[in-house]
């Protein structure tokens, strides 16, 4: 018999953040044809590097505070924030001093 997907799923947060001395921590919470969801937690000064980007992206900040980079621009964003990228921009984000940054990065196709 075959197996339904469930409609909908209820992610914890909270209980999915880790945080090392030394590297970003990605917990990839969704992965679809359609959609990817990561969650990503960052120590104090801890950096996710500029990048291309072929989808559009939202970086949505869970907690804390950090300088996201996005093509050009340099934007100073903090809890409940978010931020929305086209595709092929350069999106990246650094978290500030004395502060932890957890990010959720949702990717979605393009049409």
């Amino acid at each position: 018999m075959k197996q339904e997907k469930a409609a909908f799923q209820v992610l914890d947060l909270k209980g999915l953040m880790h945080f090392y001395p030394d590297r970003i921590s990605r917990e990839m919470l969704a992965e679809t044809p359609e959609m990817r969801i990561a969650l990503m937690c960052l120590e104090p000064g801890q950096e996710l590097a500029p990048h291309k980007a072929p989808m559009r992206l939202i970086m949505y900040v869970v907690e804390g505070s950090g300088t996201f980079t996005v093509g050009q621009q340099q934007i100073e964003a903090d809890e409940k924030s978010a931020i929305l990228c086209e595709r092929m921009v350069e999106p990246g984000f650094k978290a500030s001093k004395g502060q932890r940054l957890v990010v959720m990065a949702v990717v979605v196709a393009v049409d």
